[in-house]
């Protein structure tokens, strides 16, 4: 069994802004996947999907944004789900909007939800000998904040210019989060990192 987690903030407000990217991932896959209807659990929304033999769950965390560890730890006990076959999706300012880069594990890079994820994670990664950082990641680039502070940055929609450079990334990251539930991160990584 897999955990795909995608970030985001629940409500209106947030449905098509740039910090809500992982989300917009998870609808996505959801759709394409076929899978029943969201429902609550593990502080999330959850549903779920059959890729090739592998059942995959899918959650979207619904305790906003930086506090998205405890949906993460609670959905890994829930569910009996080891580090290595969890990938995390967040939106990422250092990255150019239409862009994606996954990763084996590392740092959270500023981003808050992988930086309570991460904190969430490290007391029961330290009994499989491994740390809170060491989750597969998806980050979907957004472009950097510029001028405007990031905080109000990535809280705003995505812009006209933007929009189908997102649909672009979006289609992408889910054919590499197939990628990743049919093989591993490995051969993902060598696939889909690759300038577009």
């Amino acid at each position: 069994m897999k955990l795909v987690a995608g970030l985001g903030n629940p409500g209106r407000d947030y449905e098509r802004t740039r910090h809500n990217a992982g989300f917009m991932l998870l609808d996505l896959l959801a759709k394409q996947w076929q899978c029943s209807a969201w429902r609550n659990g593990q502080e999330a929304f959850v549903t779920d999907a059959k890729v090739a033999e592998t059942k995959v769950v899918l959650l979207k965390p619904i305790t906003f944004m930086n506090l998205s560890g405890r949906a993460v730890a609670s959905a890994l006990s829930y569910y009996k789900i080891a580090l290595p076959d969890v990938l995390v999706v967040s939106d990422d300012i250092a990255l150019p909007c239409g862009s994606i880069r996954l990763r084996s594990s590392g740092s959270a890079g500023g981003h808050n939800g992988l930086s309570d994820i991460e904190r969430a994670l490290s007391s029961c990664a330290v009994l499989l000998g491994k740390t809170g950082r060491d989750y597969a990641r998806l980050r979907i680039g957004v472009d950097a904040p510029g001028r405007v502070p990031q905080k109000s940055y990535v809280l705003e929609p995505f812009s006209p210019s933007q929009t189908p450079l997102l649909q672009e990334s979006l289609q992408r990251a889910a054919e590499a989060v197939e990628c990743w539930c049919r093989s591993d991160i490995a051969t993902a990584m060598n696939k889909y990192n690759a300038p577009v």
